[in-house]
């Protein structure tokens, strides 16, 4: 079986579910990621990356209570699984190793 990967956008949507430990659904997920990214983005994206991972077992979901302000709809939850932490920590390690490969230059700044 091959090694399972993780694109941009999934590692960037799978932080703001590790962040949000527990309280991770799509809306929210969409405006916190549009503010730091500082564009626009598609609550469809969202929802097919979370999909996504969560066939590959980086996330798992669950349904919060009906609400009267949701016209009776139930808010889908999303948590962070240990192979999704794990996932994002080798990220981190190679990103963090190239980053350090970076010579010092100067910029003349």
């Amino acid at each position: 079986m091959s090694e399972q990967s993780l694109g941009e956008f999934e590692e960037l949507v799978l932080l703001v579910v590790a962040a949000n430990n527990n309280e991770a659904y799509g809306v929210l997920i969409l405006e916190q990621l549009a503010a730091k990214l500082n564009r626009k983005l598609n609550i469809s994206a969202i929802h097919v990356a979370l999909k996504r991972m969560e066939k590959k077992g980086f996330v798992e979901s669950s349904f919060g209570g009906i609400t009267n302000e949701r016209g009776g709809r139930r808010k889908k939850y999303y948590r962070i699984t240990s192979i999704g932490k794990k996932m994002l920590d080798r990220q981190y390690e190679l990103r963090t190793s190239f980053y350090r490969q970076i010579p010092k230059i100067s910029f003349g700044q």
